[in-house]
């Protein structure tokens, strides 16, 4: 289960080392370990990468609602249109003390490549499994966040990579980490996937 209920305790350190060293023990494509880890636990710098990603939808909610596209946009985007709502809400919720983005999580873990390497997101992928089943094990929350990559990969200027000091290099999958207001008894029932036997 996705515990995104974080209290404001920081994570301890010996955790986060331990999360990021189990996110470089994955194995890469030709063996290449290429990636790279940047662990933000700076309470002045976490904010930033809400309002990195805030911004970058700002802009995009601005453009899809420009009145002279959005009949022709939202008629080849109509899955796009139906996040404006979420995105503005996100917006007003900030700006009242709630953060939407991070969900109060006290680290984050960026996890890049160089720019040239042609299995950086696939390597990456491999490592965050890695992570994530560590912070599982810990009794650590950790929430993919999405948006921020999205924002990142829509951002053609860079600023997050420039405030990070990661020039030269592509954030591949961000994960952020705090410690649970509570743990889940159990996990939840599914319903089987259907799975094809050739």
């Amino acid at each position: 289960r996705s515990n995104r209920a974080l209290s404001q305790r920081p994570v301890p350190q010996e955790m986060l080392d331990r999360i990021v060293a189990a996110a470089d023990r994955a194995p890469t494509a030709s063996n290449a370990r290429q990636l790279g880890y940047t662990l933000v636990t700076d309470s002045a710098m976490l904010p930033r990468i809400s309002e990195f990603t805030l911004g970058v939808f700002g802009k995009i909610v601005s453009r899809l609602s420009n009145p002279l596209v959005r009949p022709w946009l939202s008629r080849l985007l109509p899955d796009v249109y139906r996040y404006i709502p979420a995105f503005r809400k996100m917006s007003r919720e900030y700006a009242g003390g709630r953060d939407r983005i991070l969900r109060g999580a006290t680290a984050v873990l960026f996890i890049h490549a160089p720019k040239q390497s042609r299995f950086g997101a696939e390597d990456a992928n491999l490592a965050y499994q890695n992570a994530s089943l560590m912070a599982e094990s810990l009794g650590v929350s950790q929430v993919y966040m999405g948006f921020v990559m999205i924002a990142v990969r829509q951002d053609k200027s860079g600023a997050l990579n420039k405030l990070l000091g990661l020039d030269g290099r592509r954030i591949c999958a961000v994960m952020a980490l705090g410690m649970p207001q509570f743990r889940y008894p159990n996990y939840i029932d599914r319903e089987a996937a259907p799975l094809t036997r050739i």
